[in-house]
């Protein structure tokens, strides 16, 4: 038997949150995955940096809320008039090359707005259809295990997690760089070699807790942003 760690005692008793992601997914318009994971990525980022969800924001509440507890995030799939009603809820539609994510402010686990509750989680996976340039090592990269095979929904909130969790790691500096540049930032799975070198390097890791899809406690993520390559 494993015993929970006092922070997680902490963030199991507190009420429980989720951050819901919406992807727009036509039946004649499906976006890339690469796209969509860095789009639900930045679209976390977003959010977070939303003069409704800081300070007397009228999502700071729910916010620090979700944040209190596990760090929770699920992505939805909608097309046509299910797209259309859930940009009719409170929410930011952030767009990339081919995708559309729309992120709402974090709502109880059990108590999702019947727009989205009606979605399907499902039936989420995308192909690439040319495989993905080279990352850019001067913007921040989310390196996803090559060893964890995982549905684009789920790998989606994983890269935002790892965004999440470089947005935290950054200096208020570096924070202000990167929103004031859009988030630049790439999704892309790392060779072997270089996860290994990555899980030694003291950068931010996702941990999955293993809620759905794969094993608790699964290394997922690794945010590679240059300013916490530096510090190291």
């Amino acid at each position: 038997m494993t015993h929970a760690s006092p922070e997680q005692s902490v963030r199991d008793l507190a009420p429980q949150f989720v951050l819901p992601l919406v992807v727009r997914m036509e039946r004649d318009a499906r976006p890339a995955r690469t796209d969509a994971l860095e789009t639900a990525a930045r679209a976390v980022l977003v959010l977070l940096t939303d003069e409704r969800s800081v300070g007397e924001g009228a999502w700071a509440r729910a916010v620090r809320d979700w944040q209190d507890a596990r760090i929770r995030k699920v992505v939805r799939r909608a097309r046509g008039a299910e797209w259309r009603r859930a940009e009719a809820l409170p929410g930011i539609t952030v767009t990339g090359e081919s995708a559309e994510v729309r992120v709402f402010p974090p709502v109880p686990l059990d108590g999702w707005p019947k727009d989205l509750a009606r979605l399907q989680v499902s039936g989420t996976d995308l192909d690439d259809p040319e495989p993905p340039v080279e990352a850019d090592r001067t913007a921040p990269v989310l390196w996803l295990n090559p060893e964890v095979s995982m549905s684009a929904g789920k790998a989606m909130a994983q890269a935002g997690h790892g965004a999440q969790l470089a947005w935290w790691a950054l200096s208020d500096e570096n924070r202000a760089a990167w929103r004031k540049a859009g988030f630049p930032l790439s999704v892309r799975t790392a060779a072997p070699d270089r996860w290994r070198e990555l899980t030694a390097s003291g950068l931010p890791v996702v941990r999955d807790a293993g809620f759905t899809e794969i094993a608790p406690g699964s290394a997922t993520v690794i945010a590679d942003h240059p300013a916490l390559r530096r510090a190291r």
